[in-house]
């Protein structure tokens, strides 16, 4: 099985989607997709499905969706060997515990291989390994094909996870353009990063990053326009100054003697953790701007 969730959702077996056009059934199987080999309660599933107001005929409802998917199944795996243990559609899409689990069967799940990868990545960066989190990063986040559940209607719970798991990818994103940084590409970052300020006005992590880009460029006017910008965006929009590593480090620009800052101070708030195999990465470092 082939399991996607980062981007459109995607659900292949035995070279088969099995991803009904329906928006409910297709709701309850972007969350089986999402918690994939973990049982999801029926419960959870009639929250997302009417937002916290189920109708009295919810759980038949949910059952009768759960019918639906298992047809599609069972007409895949008719396409070819099941795998392992699959010999039916209940085999993949199973009843437990007051709940629903869909087996991957081993197969890729695209959010566990992000995961996995963003954990080496984390990694490399705390061993100082710039070019191994730079090459694993840039893998994890080679996975997302567009913002999660991209075409399905998302309830309550999916809404969640959808945000949390962007706020997964802008830690990655942060993370491997700093290690990027570390090993002195910072002229092919520029493009990528001035598409990314435009994007996130108020992400001083990154802005940081392009201000250290375009200095490092000779670009030392625009990166102080840059400053500049997202300072006046602060103040206009949510009223607050600049984090205070932001502000030295336009500081040692402005003055063409860079300074040396802390390499553990971090530009902006911390940056969220991602969920992963391996420790947490740091907070967002500042790069040394020369």
């Amino acid at each position: 099985m082939e399991i996607r969730v980062l981007g459109a959702l995607g659900v292949r077996l035995c070279g088969a989607s099995v991803v009904p056009t329906a928006p409910k059934p297709r709701q309850v199987l972007a969350l089986l997709a999402l918690r994939a080999d973990q049982v999801v309660p029926a419960g959870v599933l009639a929250e997302e499905l009417w937002c916290g107001r189920p109708p009295r005929s919810a759980r038949t409802t949910v059952q009768t969706y759960v019918l639906q998917l298992r047809d599609l199944i069972d007409r895949a795996l008719a396409q070819g060997e099941g795998g392992p243990g699959a010999s039916c559609a209940k085999d993949v899409l199973v009843t437990s515990a007051g709940g629903y689990m869909l087996n991957s069967g081993g197969g890729l799940v695209d959010l566990q291989e992000f995961d996995r990868l963003a954990g080496h990545g984390y990694r490399a960066m705390d061993a100082g390994d710039f070019p191994l989190a730079a090459r694993q990063l840039g893998e994890a986040l080679a996975l997302w094909r567009g913002p999660a559940f991209a075409d399905v209607p998302v309830g309550g719970q999916l809404a969640v996870e959808a945000k949390r798991l962007e706020e997964t990818r802008l830690c990655a994103l942060d993370q491997r353009i700093e290690a990027d940084l570390r090993l002195g590409r910072h002229r092919v970052l520029l493009a990528e990063l001035t598409v990314l300020v435009d994007r996130y006005r108020t992400h001083e992590s990154l802005h940081g990053q392009y201000m250290i880009a375009l200095h490092r460029s000779g670009r030392r006017g625009e990166a102080l326009e840059a400053y500049q910008r997202l300072r006046n965006t602060l103040v206009r929009e949510l009223g607050m100054e600049p984090s205070a590593a932001l502000r030295r480090l336009q500081r040692s620009i402005l003055l063409a003697n860079p300074e040396r800052p802390d390499q553990d101070q971090p530009v902006g708030p911390a940056v969220p953790v991602a969920p992963g195999d391996g420790p947490a990465p740091r907070s967002a470092r500042l790069t040394r701007v020369g």
